[in-house]
């Protein structure tokens, strides 16, 4: 699928997740990522958390808890 067309459901259905992924858990944008019940949006709000995390300066093998 060409990128221009891809939505945000063909990008998840295609990515691989981590495994821990279900493990997340804390409030993105007001919402608690292991609340969320669309399976879609909960793996949009895993990936806000990652990219907050990150933003907020912690390496990525903290993140990951690696």
């Amino acid at each position: 699928m060409p990128a221009d067309e891809r939505t945000f459901e063909s990008f998840f259905d295609e990515a691989e997740l981590n495994a821990n992924a279900s493990a997340i858990t804390g409030v993105v944008c007001g919402v608690r990522v292991e609340d969320v019940e669309d399976p879609l949006m909960q793996k949009i709000r895993y990936l806000d958390k990652l990219v907050d995390e990150l933003a907020k300066g912690k390496s990525m093998e903290k993140v990951l808890r690696a």
